[in-house]
């Protein structure tokens, strides 16, 4: 019994030892990992989740979780009579639907993920980029055949104030971002793409890490003939890149480059409908997702 109870062990031993690398390395530095997609909707994958998110904090990190909520606010906006509709990949976001989108993030999404990391201790707490002045916007006015577009009460960021999450950090607290920001010249608030708030967050934090939890397995090769995906590539690499992407990926993608490009050292697109994808892609030494990393870090080709 006794040799047998090693036997059972001893991968699990491997395991840990695998990730101490990364855990002396890592601890006491910070990861922002955007939330989204399957994960988001999964109970099992929502529970896995929470776990690697709490496995990350007791190992050391600084972890700051932002999320979205797109199928949500679409059921929503559905119950309400509101159609939803979408312009250069973005909800376009009416007063009426701002009011929902805020109620939703904030309300329920944010909610429930909180409620699941608290369920491993008192950690998790909620706020939006309303607080303390976390995020910043005006309006955003996309470009679709030379002409820019009101899609209504959806933000482009334009400034960052790290106080509040800094203060939950020391506190050993799990920071929970909704990606809702105050106006920077009315008194309303904008409705900003979680990706893109993840990565101007990253930045503003000096994260170590950007992590992008997605629907895919990685950035792929060469789409839709290949479904060969990219283990790293650099911000050089990425953006020429950028113009062949699927408009899904763009903005997961352009906040991978802004973040590179700004003082995180590295930043992951991972299969979020795969459970523990967290662990998998950080604690191993294969990885699961695509990696960017800024120009000066990679010499070689990809």
């Amino acid at each position: 019994m006794s040799a047998t109870r090693k036997h059972t062990a001893l991968p699990k031993a491997r395991i840990l030892i695998e990730a101490l690398p990364w855990l002396t390395r890592h601890s006491g530095k910070t990861v922002v990992i955007k939330f989204g997609g399957n994960a988001m909707i999964d109970e099992d994958l929502k529970a896995a989740f929470a776990q690697d998110v709490v496995f990350l904090r007791q190992a050391g990190l600084n972890v700051v979780v932002v999320h979205g909520g797109g199928p949500q606010i679409s059921a929503a906006l559905d119950r309400h009579g509101i159609v939803s509709e979408f312009k250069a990949g973005l909800r376009v976001t009416t007063e009426d639907a701002m009011d929902v989108v805020r109620m939703v993030l904030a309300g329920q999404v944010q909610r429930e993920l909180v409620g699941l990391l608290n369920q491993h201790g008192p950690l998790a707490v909620g706020l939006t980029g309303e607080d303390a002045h976390t995020i910043t916007a005006t309006k955003h006015q996309p470009e679709i055949d030379g002409e820019l577009v009101d899609i209504g009460r959806v933000g482009e960021i334009t400034a960052i104030d790290t106080g509040a999450i800094e203060a939950l950090l020391a506190d050993g607290r799990i920071p929970v971002v909704s990606s809702i920001a105050r106006s920077q010249d009315d008194h309303h608030v904008y409705n900003v793409n979680a990706d893109t708030a993840a990565a101007a967050l990253a930045a503003a934090l000096d994260a170590e890490t950007l992590m992008v939890l997605t629907d895919v397995e990685g950035l792929y090769e060469d789409w839709p003939n290949s479904d060969e995906v990219i283990s790293r590539l650099t911000a050089s690499q990425l953006e020429k890149l950028l113009p062949e992407l699927s408009s899904g990926m763009v903005p997961k993608m352009q906040g991978c480059l802004h973040a590179v490009r700004n003082g995180v050292q590295n930043a992951r697109v991972i299969d979020g409908r795969v459970q523990h994808s967290i662990l998998l892609e950080i604690f191993t030494d294969e990885g699961i997702g695509t990696m960017v990393v800024p120009d000066a870090e990679e010499g070689d080709a990809v």
